[in-house]
């Protein structure tokens, strides 16, 4: 996620993504997002073709109502980044609204058994919130390009993931496991193109799943998320951190790209001068927007 300024010299995301290898098999997948989608970081995103899988999550709830046949085969889910409504987790937002999203989710699927049977639910954190770790990083297979800064041959400490399914135990792994295995059992369970030398390297994450049994009916029917904070939704933003500011620089970019109207532009232009609030309004319209240009 590049800071603030969104520099396309620099941040040209072009290389090849899961999402280009399923496009490839014939896969559907979506995402499904709560306000600006950062998957639009990536340029083969921008293409009609992939804007129009991306929708907002009443739509996720929608679907996870009907028929299992027609869900997605990949699902991913994008929370909110920005205020108010913000359910990512990342401070100061407040973490009861990203339990609460979870727990929604999982709801959805559970709620419909032909739907539960047949999907696999990963919760996965990209860091570690500042908690203590006593395991020392072990080295890694590092990346194919991009090591001019950082030779990314060593992993961090370590971070949550949970798999959510009737088809796994109720237990801790401890094999070795990274962020690409998930993208290693993608490819190996639809014969997808490669995704590079890590990925190529990991376990998958087949090893934690029982497929060969019936599905498990101990698992809970409904997780409560009656509880929720309201202290998020009252946040006063005072200035955009550097996350949020990288997002409006997004959003500009995804404009740029659009036939909107010029006076709508420069409404937009005096409406980011008002304020950080106004900034991250703003910046969703655009996002929607972009979207919006390529549905019928």
């Amino acid at each position: 996620m590049p800071n603030g300024i969104m520099n396309l010299n620099l941040h040209w995301y072009d290389q090849p993504t899961i999402f280009d290898r399923l496009n490839e098999r014939r896969l559907d997948w979506r995402v499904y997002f709560g306000d600006a989608p950062l998957s639009l970081l990536l340029v083969h995103q921008w293409s009609p073709e992939n804007a129009l899988r991306h929708q907002h999550m009443t739509a996720f709830f929608q679907d996870a109502a009907g028929d299992a046949d027609k869900f997605p085969s990949f699902a991913f889910i994008e929370p909110a980044y920005l205020q108010p409504g913000a359910n990512d987790a990342h401070p100061p937002h407040d973490i009861i609204e990203s339990d609460l999203l979870v727990a929604n989710v999982y709801n959805a699927i559970r709620t419909n058994q032909a739907l539960w049977e047949s999907t696999l639910l990963l919760v996965l954190f990209d860091e570690h919130g500042g908690f203590y770790d006593h395991v020392s990083p072990p080295a890694a297979m590092a990346p194919d390009h991009h090591d001019e800064e950082y030779s990314f041959d060593r992993y961090g400490v370590r971070v949550p993931a949970l798999l959510i399914s009737p088809y796994t135990d109720d237990a801790i792994c401890s094999g070795l496991f990274d962020h690409t295995n998930l993208l290693r059992y993608l490819q190996d369970k639809w014969g997808l193109g490669e995704l590079g030398a890590r990925t190529a390297n990991a376990n998958s994450i087949r090893t934690a799943l029982q497929l060969e049994r019936p599905p498990r009916s101990d698992a809970p029917t409904r997780v409560a998320s009656s509880t929720v904070s309201a202290g998020a939704a009252t946040l006063q933003v005072d200035a955009l951190n550097e996350h949020q500011s990288a997002i409006v620089a997004m959003s500009h970019n995804l404009e740029s790209m659009t036939a909107v109207d010029p006076n709508v532009v420069a409404a937009r232009s005096r409406h980011v001068l008002s304020g950080p609030q106004s900034q991250i309004d703003a910046a969703v319209d655009r996002v929607n927007g972009f979207l919006a240009q390529w549905e019928a």
